[in-house]
């Protein structure tokens, strides 16, 4: 655990800091969760400082109008900050409603402002489509050194396709490697609802030599400073500029839009088995949402399917579609 840089952090300040994260510990507390929460404290407090307080801070809640509260967030939007404004008219939402509870408002009045902000860009990841740029990337995923845990996350992530929170926060009570599969929890999940992952021989392989390293304890992808947590959110992308790939060309979320592009306008696979892969919502034909082990068979087969494909463009073989 980092508690500064000495002299600038006193050795006083180090043994303060060191209570603290003992206190904060034996409280079942994370002190990077701790910190992080904080920080995320820290933006809402300069966001209502800065943006919200000078026009309303000094009215009484309950003479705050709807138009009020939009003058402060167009305000932002005017200067680009588009998505912090929908956010900040979040926050007082939550104070609107959080004054609903203590009988100071009649009810939350943001909500007449459905709508009167921009909506924010949706940016996509970088992602590699061309599948001799893949095999490159394979090359040098495979060439890449470092921390065993990061090696095989960078192997998997290609083959597994999983969105990055969901691969780095794996735990070894998830998966079953003799039923090759690992089962993410609802929890977990952006859509919150269980998610089954075929896992192909290479993965297996993959997981099974990491187990030797990382098995005895929770995530199967720890955190290199502690066991208690995972792996950092930044490790996959930092790889990959190390690799030489900067995030214009490639990132860890791209591999989600590498394999579904490939896979259907390359191995051309059935779309509905690569949406349900991709765990995005797939209907059946009553509008029912399929459940975590529908077309499991099935799906199997397209996961060994795609690993072999990426190995073969690894290995600079020609891979050729098979006939079913």
């Amino acid at each position: 655990m980092a508690l500064g840089v000495y002299p600038e952090v006193s050795l006083a300040q180090a043994r303060k800091k060191r209570e603290q994260a003992r206190e904060l510990r034996a409280a079942g507390t994370d002190r990077g969760q701790a910190k992080r929460e904080e920080k995320r404290t820290d933006t809402v407090t300069a966001w209502l400082e800065h943006d919200v307080f000078p026009f309303i801070g000094k009215l009484p809640i309950d003479s705050v109008k709807p138009r009020d509260i939009l003058f402060a967030v167009q305000k932002m939007e005017s200067r680009g900050a588009v998505d912090s404004a929908h956010r900040v008219k979040q926050v007082c939402g939550q104070v609107f409603r959080f004054a609903v509870a203590l009988d100071l408002v009649k009810r939350d009045i943001t909500a007449d402002l459905r709508g009167a902000l921009s909506t924010p860009v949706k940016s996509n990841y970088a992602a590699i489509t061309d599948p001799k740029q893949v095999g490159a990337l394979m090359r040098s995923i495979f060439d890449y050194h470092g921390h065993p845990a990061a090696v095989a996350a960078l192997k998997l992530a290609p083959m597994l396709f999983v969105r990055p929170g969901e691969l780095r926060a794996a735990e070894w009570a998830e998966i079953d490697l003799n039923a090759a599969e690992w089962r993410i929890p609802a929890a977990k999940m952006k859509m919150k609802l269980e998610h089954l992952v075929p896992l192909a021989a290479p993965a297996v392989e993959i997981l099974r030599d990491l187990h030797n390293v990382t098995g005895d304890g929770r995530f199967v992808f720890p955190s290199l400073r502690t066991s208690q947590a995972c792996m950092s959110e930044n490790t996959i992308n930092a790889a990959l500029r190390g690799m030489g790939y900067t995030k214009e060309v490639m990132t860890g979320h791209g591999f989600r839009a590498m394999a579904r592009t490939i896979m259907d306008e390359v191995l051309g696979e059935r779309v509905d088995l690569i949406e349900h892969q991709l765990a995005h919502a797939v209907r059946d034909a009553n509008g029912r949402a399929y459940n975590r082990t529908a077309h499991l068979p099935a799906r199997r087969v397209m996961m060994q399917r795609w690993a072999d494909y990426l190995d073969g463009l690894r290995v600079g073989a020609d891979v050729v579609q098979l006939r079913a």
